[in-house]
């Protein structure tokens, strides 16, 4: 059964709870490199089950996530008060072919564009974290929540690279 948008944000808001946002942001793409910086490349490709994203896929997702989060959070600043289209991450996978990606290339991607954000967010005013969007599934998403979205997205998605590294994830 799949999770409503409410359950969702539930489940990706409660990861980050009572943690500093910005420090998940930060601390991330450490933490991924760790994650990965010694499993074995057949590892990488290899999906837990069939229907569960590998790690190459989930690295792969993750910079194009932010690839997101940096339009997003410039838009909203830009306008405040504009649609933020939702967008399908299956159809994305789809047209990304995850599995050949390069995996350390993911993975720096990931890292360059992390960390610009971060310096775009570091740079805010009070007021612009105020600023928002209208998402097109979840309403009204200030900056503040935009990065409390997905600070629990990169938590969900290391949790889920812990697993499958730890051979606990099914």
């Amino acid at each position: 059964m799949q999770e409503t948008t409410e359950q969702y944000m539930a489940r990706i808001t409660g990861y980050v709870a009572g943690k500093d946002h910005m420090t998940v942001l930060q601390s991330t793409a450490n933490t991924l490199a760790g994650l990965v910086k010694n499993a074995q490349a057949d590892k990488l490709i290899q999906r837990p089950v069939p229907d569960k994203w590998s790690i190459a896929e989930i690295l792969a997702h993750l910079a194009e996530s932010e690839i997101v989060l940096a339009y997003r959070l410039r838009l909203v600043l830009s306008a405040s008060g504009t649609v933020i289209q939702a967008f399908d991450q299956n159809v994305w996978h789809d047209n990304a072919n995850y599995l050949n990606n390069d995996t350390a290339g993911a993975l720096k991607l990931f890292e360059v564009l992390r960390s610009s954000n971060v310096t775009l967010l570091k740079s805010l005013s009070k007021d612009q974290w105020n600023k928002y969007g209208m998402h097109q599934e979840r309403g009204k998403e200030t900056v503040t929540r935009i990065v409390e979205m997905f600070a629990g997205h990169d938590v969900n998605h290391m949790m889920q690279i812990e697993g499958i590294v730890n051979g606990t994830r099914k």
